[in-house]
């Protein structure tokens, strides 16, 4: 039986409860994933469950990575955690729809869609290049199917022409993903819950495999999201089993569809819920935790909790005003710098959070003066560019040819007559026969589907694929190829980047100041997978073929995003800093109109009422990132554009009931960061001496 016995009474009444539904209100730093990780070794060790029949889901793989090795120590035989289903909701949705394709009328090898594969979906919907209604009628079609709406629902729902615009691109969307045999993110779990509530044998079927669920971040779910849990948990003479852990006061997705309304709804359609509160937190400071329930406090409770620690007072919590965001920046480097010299900090000890990323450019300037390390959270990966995703998807597609979203992609960059009715018609083909895109241009009875105009432009890109496929060391994409060792590298891919003339494509596309940009990141790029090729500045071992650089890349697209274990401050969004924690943290721009952030000002009142509320907790979650001590500033006026605004500090500054100024200032309180870091290097100095 896993150690229980170190954990506090609501842990381990939270851990032990298995006689119905159990709602687990874990606050900021209470140990939520303990009590996750703990219960599964429980439910394996002491509950009589399989590993093969226990489920819990999250919204990250990171987090699900870190709670099957957690789970794995605490097993009597941790070869078990292998059969336990941990993972994100989108990859059990994966794995439902490859196991019930047949049923949703999907071939096998379906194609799932990325973000920018949908943009340039929609883009070429919408018949138009701005960007900006391209992407909001992207959102709008997430948050419907998030929501569970056809396009036809979709349409009467609209409030106004731009939504009925984007509602009937909604249709359209629908039927170009249907006829590309493809699926986008947002289908991985609207399908799921279309199936199990049309067909009760494939309900039944994963019931029986999923026996237990827990639930991660429960919060953070949307609407498609709770009707494929209560999906798999309810049934005939079926007793709901399953955990969900979340906070109410950490709901800050609502722009992405994310609902409070799901925690409400949980007790009316679970009567029988057990309700485990956990509010000891295991982070923080008594004066930060203060302060974060003062704020709190003012939103309306779902449920009344009040968080607490024994920890200490700790550090008091201080507020700055500064003159402007230039004085911000170079107030908060001063001050890190000198902080961390007297507690003999590392770098990464320290967090800078804002509301925006337009709020870290000031910061990064101020601490590269100070020559103070630091990386940003949420920042674009390199393999994240249009450009270098459009020349990945051509080396994807030579590694497999049954890669359909990297086919999309390829023969439609740079332009060269495939246009959208002819993917329509091959994705059609290519579904009647179960099979990919790329063979379909070869398959027997195609030239009665497409006139030749059509289908030439195809077989040459595809006989380009092939020929470059058998040269990098393989069969060729659709099998037809030599295969061999295969040719230098760099060689096959400049042969690859002549033909397919990128360079000229981006300066017909871009004006020249993007054209020059976009360049030369493919050329970083291109000269990066050079040297990986031939083993010259990085050091490797030997040549690699082009496939082998291909499955390299991939490896790597994989892997970017792991944490950075580097001695460096992090610079993060509120957003993106949740989940995380940091002995110091630094929260900046606390004013009106950036924290609350500025919303529409004519919204209803119920909508700006909810919207400071989801700000209230998004500074409820900066204020809870906090262990030790928690610097607060505010600018007095702020630049935008090419002139300055004045500022008026957040309302929240007032709610953390900090009541400041009733202590006498301290000496070392009066001393400005300059003169404190001045100090302790002359002490240091000295010391040497």
């Amino acid at each position: 039986m896993p150690h229980t016995s170190q954990m506090n009474p609501p842990q381990r009444e939270a851990v032990r409860y298995l006689d119905g539904p159990c709602l687990v209100l874990a606050g900021a730093g209470s140990g939520k994933t303990r009590v996750i990780t703990q219960k599964m070794a429980y439910l394996i060790d002491a509950g009589g469950y399989e590993a093969k029949h226990i489920a819990a889901l999250t919204f990250t793989n990171k987090a699900a990575a870190e709670m099957q090795e957690r789970v794995a120590k605490l097993l009597k035989d941790p070869q078990q955690a292998s059969d336990l289903t941990v993972s994100t909701f989108h990859s059990l949705g994966v794995k439902i729809l490859r196991q019930e394709a047949k049923e949703l009328k999907l071939k096998n090898s379906f194609s799932i869609l990325d973000s920018a594969d949908c943009f340039s979906l929609v883009q070429d919907l919408s018949a138009t290049t701005d960007k900006q209604l391209i992407r909001r009628t992207q959102n709008a079609i997430s948050l419907w199917k998030n929501a569970l709406l056809t396009p036809d629902e979709a349409v009467k729902a609209a409030a106004d022409e731009n939504e009925v615009y984007a509602a009937r691109i909604y249709r359209n969307y629908c039927a170009t993903l249907s006829a590309y045999q493809a699926v986008d993110f947002d289908d991985l779990i609207r399908l799921p819950v279309e199936l199990f509530t049309a067909n009760d044998g494939a309900r039944d079927r994963w019931q029986r495999r999923l026996r237990y669920l827990l639930i991660d971040e429960y919060q953070d779910t949307n609407a498609c999201q709770y009707e494929l849990v209560k999906l798999l948990v309810t049934g005939v003479g079926k007793k709901p089993m399953f955990t969900a852990v979340g906070d109410d006061d950490q709901a800050i997705y609502a722009w992405r569809g994310a609902t409070l309304e799901n925690l409400k709804t949980l007790q009316t359609d679970f009567p029988d819920l057990k309700l485990v509160k956990l509010e000891q937190n295991y982070r923080s400071s008594t004066r930060i935790l203060h302060a974060a329930n003062a704020v709190i406090a003012n939103n309306p409770k779902l449920f009344e909790k009040k968080l607490w620690s024994e920890h200490g007072l700790g550090d008091p919590i201080a507020v700055t005003a500064m003159d402007d965001d230039e004085h911000e920046a170079e107030h908060v480097a001063m001050l890190l710098s000198a902080h961390r010299f007297e507690r003999r900090a590392k770098f990464s000890d320290y967090a800078i959070l804002y509301r925006g990323n337009h709020q870290a450019r000031v910061i990064e300037q101020a601490l590269r003066k100070e020559r103070i390390p630091y990386t940003i959270s949420g920042g674009q990966s390199f393999f994240d560019r249009a450009e270098i995703k459009d020349i990945v998807s051509y080396l994807r597609l030579i590694a497999n040819g049954d890669d359909d979203p990297a086919f999309i992609r390829a023969v439609t960059t740079p332009k060269r007559g495939v246009g959208q009715t002819t993917l329509e018609v091959l994705g059609q083909f290519a579904g009647q026969w179960q099979c990919s895109l790329f063979e379909a241009v070869y398959k027997g009875g195609i030239e009665a589907k497409l006139p030749d105009r059509q289908l030439r432009p195809l077989r040459a890109f595809c006989d380009f694929i092939n020929q470059l496929e058998g040269r990098a060391g393989g069969k060729g994409a659709s099998g037809k190829g030599a295969s061999g060792r295969g040719e230098n590298a760099a060689a096959v891919l400049d042969d690859m980047m002549k033909e397919i003339r990128y360079e000229a494509y981006l300066y017909d596309t871009f004006d020249d100041r993007q054209a020059v940009e976009k360049w030369q990141h493919v050329t970083e790029f291109t000269t990066w997978l050079k040297e990986k090729g031939t083993g010259g500045k990085t050091g490797d071992d030997g040549e690699k073929t082009l496939l082998e650089l291909t499955q390299m890349v991939a490896l790597m697209t994989m892997l970017e995003g792991r944490e950075d274990t580097a001695d460096a401050v992090r610079l993060s969004t509120l957003h993106a800093a949740k989940g995380l924690e940091f002995p110091h943290v630094f929260l900046i721009g606390v004013e009106e109109g950036i924290l609350p952030h500025r919303g529409d000002p004519d919204a209803p009142a119920e909508s700006l009422a909810a919207r400071i509320e989801e700000e209230r907790r998004l500074m409820y979650v900066g204020i809870t990132r906090a262990q030790r001590s928690l610097h607060v500033s505010w600018c007095k006026k702020r630049k935008r554009a090419r002139e300055h605004v004045v500022c008026e500090p957040s309302r929240f500054i007032e709610e953390m009931q900090l009541n400041q100024g009733n202590a006498p200032a301290t000496l070392e309180e009066t001393l400005t960061p300059q003169d404190r870091l001045a100090n302790l290097k002359a002490l240091l100095n000295g010391a040497k001496k």
